[in-house]
């Protein structure tokens, strides 16, 4: 499996709002393990360790090993929770997971070769609708992202999920369209152009008849 990181962590019985500050005082944050038909787990982890392997990148896509008691566990993050304010890291709750396992999880979507897509040189602008794709996919073989290359793209295309190239055994858990997840948009000044054209050609000519005074 890939490894996003492997720390210790202690296992604790007091929990609640109090239990948790008292956590975070002493640089620990409180966690959460469940899944796999076993009674959740109440968790510390070492604050520093958790709030870099979060930035590091991947964070939601690797499988993480936290040893608890001399037992490692193999588990998938599946959501945290940030103060609003100060960006602190204050919750993570993991899923276990196990060679055989299968989990839902978002992808993020990158694009490349901008500088190739006739649309963006000529001013138009990519807009993404979807910057992750949410698949399923073996805990360890999720994909780190999904790549789409825009050589070629003009104003006005738009890029589909089958323009994805999914991994064996990873598919997507949206199977009823072709949603879309990014369109090149016109720039504003030539929209404003159209507009203006499209408004001239819609309104009929005046003809302005003179008439001869005796």
């Amino acid at each position: 499996m890939s490894q996003a990181f492997t720390v210790k962590a202690e296992a604790r019985n007091q929990v609640g709002k109090g239990a948790a500050r008292h956590l975070r005082r002493n640089g620990m944050i409180p966690a959460v393990i469940y899944g796999d038909k076993k009674e959740p787990l109440s968790i510390a982890l070492p604050y520093k360790e958790t709030f870099l392997a979060l930035h590091a990148g991947g964070f939601m896509t690797h499988v993480a090993t936290i040893e608890v008691d001399g037992e490692k566990i193999q588990v998938l993050p599946k959501d945290y929770q940030l103060d609003p304010v100060r960006d602190f890291l204050m919750h993570v709750d993991f899923l276990r997971v196990s060679e055989t396992s299968r989990v839902t999880v978002d992808v993020p979507v990158h694009f490349e070769n901008e500088e190739k897509a006739p649309g963006i040189k000529r001013g138009g602008v990519l807009n993404v609708v979807r910057h992750e794709v949410e698949v399923q996919a073996p805990a360890n073989a999720i994909p780190e992202a999904f790549t789409i290359d825009l050589t070629g793209v003009n104003i006005g295309d738009s890029i589909h999920a089958s323009a994805l190239t999914l991994p064996a055994n990873v598919t997507l858990t949206i199977t009823d369209r072709d949603f879309t997840i990014a369109t090149v948009a016109a720039p504003a000044a030539l929209r404003s152009e159209e507009g203006e054209a499209d408004e001239a050609a819609a309104t009929p000519a005046t003809e302005v008849e003179e008439s001869d005074e005796d």
